[in-house]
């Protein structure tokens, strides 16, 4: 298993690491025999499997164990924390450290609220602060949403509040910063110029890989979309064999192949 260092070196500006997100251990274990060295874990995913709201704070226990249990296999992992699962920086340093504790290898603690609405960006910064105290070690991804959140701003000024949140942020002990959303090329070579920590985007509709690279992006995340990959392709199929024409679907899996998955 990677260690944290050897996570932090993987993330190469111009050379990005793809980091696909799970949402349990199957999924986690999957990735892994398919070659991924590291996978993150999606609190979209976690919320839903567990049958609860993404984003309220709601999946602190549900984080954790599916932590526990990825760690426990071996698996190089960096965890979703939302907000940081409290509102007490205190408290977010001391679940940060326990999840050091298990091995992981890294986390990813956002600036927005349940409301869809940015926090204050010094008590964000703090949560940060008591992370990297708490848990020297971790690679800690501080996620901005000036980009991901719906208002009334545009360009300019969202560029302004990712650059000087994620700013803060680094100041405060972060190794990188995270701007999800969809972006454009020059929007993405903008940040990456502004903002001097390794960047991480989501994996973009109209962007290529190598186009991310080309733009001196160190990490590119699937985020929640992998699980809603995964919920089509299984409405699809159920609809395909219910009305007689459903083909198995090359790579799927056959019954040995995941029966025998470690």
């Amino acid at each position: 298993m990677l260690t944290p260092a050897e996570f932090r070196a993987l993330h190469r500006p111009g050379a990005p690491l793809v980091l696909p997100n799970a949402w349990d251990l199957a999924s986690a274990r999957w990735l892994a025999a398919a070659g991924h060295d590291v996978v993150g874990t999606t609190s979209l995913g976690v919320a839903v499997t567990a049958g609860k709201r993404d984003g309220v704070g709601d999946i602190a226990d549900e984080t954790f164990e599916l932590a526990r249990r990825i760690a426990g296999t071996g698996i190089a992992v960096t965890v979703d924390l939302e907000a940081g699962f409290s509102d007490d920086p205190d408290e977010v340093g001391r679940y940060a450290a326990a999840l050091a504790d298990l091995g992981v290898v890294g986390v990813n603690i956002e600036d927005s609220d349940a409301s869809c609405r940015l926090v204050d960006v010094e008590h964000a910064a703090a949560k940060v602060a008591a992370i990297a105290a708490s848990a020297p070690g971790l690679y800690v991804n501080a996620r901005t949403d000036p980009f991901w959140l719906d208002g009334d701003d545009d360009e300019p000024a969202r560029h302004a509040a990712a650059v000087a949140r994620g700013r803060r942020y680094l100041a405060a002990g972060a190794t990188g910063v995270f701007v999800p959303g969809t972006l454009s090329l020059s929007t993405v070579a903008a940040l990456v110029r502004d903002i001097p920590a390794p960047l991480n985007v989501l994996a973009q509709p109209s962007i290529t890989v190598a186009e991310l690279a080309g733009l001196r992006v160190a990490r590119v995340s699937t985020g929640s979309l992998l699980f809603r990959v995964a919920l089509g392709a299984i409405a699809d199929a159920a609809h395909a064999i219910a009305h007689g024409g459903f083909v198995v679907p090359a790579g799927t899996p056959g019954y040995a192949e995941t029966a025998a998955l470690d």
